[in-house]
């Protein structure tokens, strides 16, 4: 095969090349190709990484002291769209945590992004990003709709499109009944949910709540959950701290549970459930024959302990190994010795792993 014919076969047109330059791109072109095709592969594999970082709120290996005293510490956190919920007692971090989020603390060690953006950026920063104090502070005098509509136009909205903006977030709370009503008016339950239409206002796409359920009556509650989900399934970012553990169980897409300053679990609850291998699991069996049933599950080895119920009819079971414990329970059910009504995990839950987790008293958040 001629040189010519070796290179239009490599898809390279060389032919018009003086022989020994021929020979020398023959080597070299295929290493540029390789070369580029690493840059490129180098490049994509970057632009992956990006496109994550703008879609989750990074932590990264943040610490922050405030003098002598722990807020947090060492936490490298990556929280992906849906509602993270942050537990833990006062002084726990909370709060810290969120204001280093908001950019309102900067850390004392390591980086916080939202979004890809520092939060040492806020005028990037806040384009994205709503946040519901805890606080109940408002102007004086300002109605509910002006208390909105004037944080807008400070925002930089334009005069009508706040006007939008403010009713369609006042909507939201079901709050445009009392619009032109004075704050100084309203109910707990009311300023706690005007607050959170001033945060979602601008429409952003992370909103971070704290304890945005304080002072809601039971039904304004649920409607404010329901909010929060579909906040979640339009695909925002939803931070709430909340003390009320069975709702933040029942919301959340994943919790974060921090300890005087640290994390000491995160992810799915029933996840991180799942993880803690060294507490069994409790479950109640509803049956006919609790006694028979206790006397053949003791004899398993991931059984630890197994006792009536007080009203007699029904056994509370404490194993290692769930899994293994619901395949016993099937095979007593097809051997028809007990009439089994009803199985439940008695702690499959957030309060559960939040008290053997961090079932300590602190001081303010």
């Amino acid at each position: 095969m001629c040189d010519c014919a070796i290179a239009k076969f490599r898809g390279y047109q060389i032919d018009k090349l003086p022989e020994q330059d021929r020979l020398t791109r023959e080597i070299t072109l295929p290493e540029e190709k390789f070369r580029n095709f690493a840059i490129a592969q180098s490049r994509n594999s970057e632009l992956a990484i990006s496109t994550m970082t703008d879609q989750q709120i990074i932590f990264d290996d943040v610490s922050k002291f405030y003098g002598e005293i722990l807020g947090v510490n060492r936490v490298n956190l990556q929280i992906p769209p849906g509602i993270t919920s942050l537990v833990g007692p006062n002084g726990a971090g909370k709060s810290t945590l969120m204001n280093l989020m908001t950019g309102l603390l900067g850390p004392t060690r390591g980086h916080v992004s939202v979004l890809g953006i520092p939060t040492d950026q806020p005028e990037r920063l806040f384009r994205k990003v709503g946040y519901c104090t805890q606080f109940d502070s408002f102007p004086r005098g300002l109605t509910g709709r002006e208390f909105i509509s004037s944080f807008l136009r400070v925002h930089g909205t334009e005069k009508k499109k706040a006007g939008e903006l403010t009713n369609i977030a006042l909507e939201r709370v079901n709050l445009i009944d009392a619009a032109d009503r004075k704050i100084a008016a309203y109910s707990k339950g009311m300023r706690q949910r005007i607050r959170l239409a001033q945060s979602i206002a601008h429409q952003p796409t992370v909103l971070i709540l704290d304890e945005p359920l304080n002072g809601l009556d039971p039904m304004v509650r649920a409607e404010t959950i329901a909010l929060f989900r579909k906040f979640a399934a339009d695909g925002l970012h939803v931070i709430i701290s909340s003390h009320i553990l069975h709702e933040v169980d029942m919301m959340s897409d994943s919790v974060v549970l921090l300890n005087n300053g640290y994390i000491v679990a995160e992810g799915n609850i029933h996840g991180v459930r799942d993880e803690m291998a060294e507490h069994p699991m409790q479950i109640l069996i509803r049956c006919d024959q609790p006694a028979k049933l206790a006397a053949y599950v003791f004899a398993q080895d991931h059984v630890v302990e197994a006792r009536l119920h007080e009203d007699r009819g029904g056994l509370f079971v404490k194993t290692r190994d769930a899994d293994r414990f619901y395949l016993l329970l099937n095979r007593v059910v097809a051997d028809g010795e007990v009439n089994i009504e009803s199985i439940a995990p008695v702690d499959d839950d957030l309060n559960a792993v939040y008290q053997y987790l961090i079932g300590t008293e602190g001081g303010s958040a």
